[in-house]
């Protein structure tokens, strides 16, 4: 049976665990998520342990990520099933604060990011969301103190904004992205995937398949705005409420009108049912 890990769910224990691990002068490596943990979360935890002879996990659903009308309170949450999970990979510590012990009575103090976060992708559709992810990933490193700290690429404005603060605040973490785990029709990932249908499952690689085939047309000599407006096409057509297809440039996520601008991101939101999707590749 695999040994459980060290569950931390205060501050001061939080500290104890990893004054324990730092006395053996390991590095550390953090995995934040929000639980409800699939192979994309441990691909991370893998990729991590190859980084870092110690892994801390947290386990924190966000409030302040959540605008009133998304899905806070429905979010997936899956403790027993996680835990079991990080046994199976030999992580050394989970994190697990309650919403009290991150955002005490009284918390007053919030990281505004521009930059990346500001891009006109998520933040046109989530204006509250990069203010509520920095802080409480600022929290985070500030309480973890890792050397290095894994996201996943699916998230890739959040990915960019993430490293943009960590570099801004000098908080001494190297921030590091894994390409999107993805199922074996293409479909990215996702906790939120549990909310689709057969027929929405069925339809959901769309936004996959069309990426790749817009940017098999640019590699084809094709014109992007052409190949943009009709990937945007087939998204909708197939069923989905599309928020935005879109062209930027992979570092700064500055619009971009051909491929000599430089290297290419396209990324994607768009809602199919209730359940909203995002994704992106490199072209």
């Amino acid at each position: 049976m695999a040994r459980t890990p060290v569950v931390a769910r205060t501050l001061p224990a939080l500290h104890r665990a990893l004054d324990k691990i730092r006395a053996r002068n390991a590095r550390v490596a953090l995995v934040p998520t929000m639980g409800a943990l699939h192979e994309g979360h441990l691909t991370l935890v893998r990729q991590a342990k190859r980084r870092c002879e110690k892994v801390v996990v947290s386990i924190f659903v966000n409030p302040t990520q959540f605008a009133p009308h998304e899905d806070f309170s429905t979010y997936p949450r899956t403790w027993k099933t996680d835990l079991a999970k990080l046994a199976d990979e030999k992580v050394d510590l989970i994190w697990n604060p309650d919403v009290k012990t991150m955002y005490p009575d009284g918390f007053a103090t919030r990281i505004s990011c521009e930059g990346p976060a500001i891009a006109d992708l998520e933040d046109r559709y989530r204006p509250h969301f990069f203010g509520g992810v920095a802080t409480v990933v600022g929290k985070l490193f500030i309480q973890c103190k890792p050397d290095v700290a894994v996201f996943g690429q699916k998230d890739f404005q959040q990915l960019r904004v993430v490293t943009q603060m960590a570099r801004d605040l000098d908080l001494g973490v190297k921030v590091v992205g894994i390409p999107t785990v993805r199922e074996r029709d293409g479909l990215a990932m996702s906790s939120r995937n549990v909310y689709l249908s057969p027929e929405e499952r069925r339809i959901a690689p769309t936004l996959y398949r069309t990426m790749k085939d817009c940017a098999r047309q640019l590699r084809d000599g094709g014109d992007l705005k052409t190949a943009m407006a009709e990937g945007a096409a087939a998204i909708s057509n197939a069923g989905f409420a599309l928020d935005y297809f879109e062209a930027r440039h992979a570092d700064t996520l500055a619009p971009i009108a051909s491929l000599s601008e430089g290297p290419i991101r396209f990324l994607v939101a768009a809602k199919i049912g209730t359940t909203r999707l995002i994704d992106n590749i490199g072209v």
